[in-house]
């Protein structure tokens, strides 16, 4: 099955709470008429993200999912889908809009609890992206899993045809972990646990331990 990721920011004049109520209404609305869609999950950015005026990295992601490459091209070409793409302006940044077309790799099967943490990062350079998913679903995979307070982790994994003719996505892959909560997800910051995951984080991410771009959601399950 074939996942697709889209990350975005709301058009320019309209609040955070106007872009969730259109995304979460009409939008999605138009969304789950489409051929061949499997599931279909929205996370808009945590209110709290938007205190004191501030603004997030993004408004929210997009999480669909497919049977394969034939059901894709079977969707990019019906009528449902060209009437997604022109709601999209009526709430979306779309200039801005990325995607990636991911194998979704589950790490620790938990439960979806109400924090989604979702952070979007890129290999070491010069590492074989084969090298670089292996080492992360097999090695890194199990060291953040231990993490006490996560309910739940999921690797994105961007398919290797993004990769074909010298092209390379905006990023490798989206690691996504739930928490029961904001004291939660703080203790997590504090354990050993996170510092072993982020040592490790040397030997296959680029820029370890910086700034990574990073979305604290609460998730929406439109179609399970």
């Amino acid at each position: 099955m074939i996942k697709v990721v889209t990350w975005f920011k709301r058009r320019a004049d309209l609040s955070p709470e106007a872009f969730v109520r259109h995304w979460q209404g009409p939008h999605a609305e138009k969304v789950v008429r489409m051929p061949g869609l499997r599931h279909y999950t929205q996370n808009p950015t945590h209110p709290s993200a938007y205190a004191g005026g501030r603004e997030p990295f993004i408004d929210g992601f997009a999480e669909t999912w497919f049977d394969d490459t034939d059901a894709l091209r079977t969707n990019a070409a019906s009528a449902a889908y060209a009437a997604v793409r022109t709601d999209e302006l009526e709430f979306l940044d779309v200039e801005g809009m990325e995607a990636i077309f991911c194998t979704e790799q589950v790490i620790l099967d938990g439960p979806r609890a109400p924090l989604k943490f979702a952070a979007f990062i890129r290999r070491r350079p010069g590492l074989d992206i084969v090298v670089f998913q292996d080492y992360w679903r097999t090695t890194h995979g199990p060291i953040a899993a231990r993490n006490p307070y996560m309910r739940r982790y999921v690797q994105n994994h961007v398919r290797p045809s993004a990769y074909t003719s010298g092209r390379a996505p905006s990023y490798d892959g989206v690691p996504m972990t739930w928490f029961d909560s904001f004291d939660d997800l703080r203790a997590s910051a504090v354990t050993p646990e996170l510092a072993a995951t982020r040592a490790d984080e040397v030997n296959f991410m680029d820029d370890p331990g910086g700034d990574l771009p990073f979305v604290i959601a609460t998730e929406h399950v439109v179609i399970p």
